[in-house]
């Protein structure tokens, strides 16, 4: 396991700052054309799809936002983290936290797999 930053730490901050933070349409920069996310209960494919989940997830909530709480892992082409998140329902306010596993290739991320628990 790299221990020492690797253009692949780099790619992970992208992944939870640029795109889940931030702007969905940075799916197209860091991901590649024939991507694949497994959520436990769908699936996305490319950068298209890829960017509508993440608008889909920030349309359920006002004011969502990511925190990386452990890594970025890296060994060879795998990446390992886990965030938490929150923000506001009409109930008050949501918290959930996950772990993420992507695999890279070419230096864009190639394959996704997300573990979310939603803590209240």
């Amino acid at each position: 396991m790299t221990e020492h930053p690797t253009p692949l730490h780099a790619l992970y901050g992208r992944w939870l700052e640029d795109l889940w933070n931030g702007d969905p349409s940075v799916a197209a920069e860091i991901v590649t054309p024939d991507f694949v996310g497994h959520w436990p209960d769908r699936e996305v494919h490319g950068p298209g799809e890829l960017a509508a989940a993440v608008r889909e997830t920030h349309e359920m909530f006002d004011g969502v936002s990511f925190t990386r709480e452990v890594g970025p892992f890296v060994d060879g082409d795998m990446v390992a983290g886990r965030w938490t998140g929150s923000g506001q329902l009409p109930q008050g306010t949501a918290r959930f936290i996950g772990n993420d596993i992507l695999r890279a290739r070419g230096g864009l991320f190639a394959e996704y797999w997300v573990a979310t628990v939603v803590l209240s």
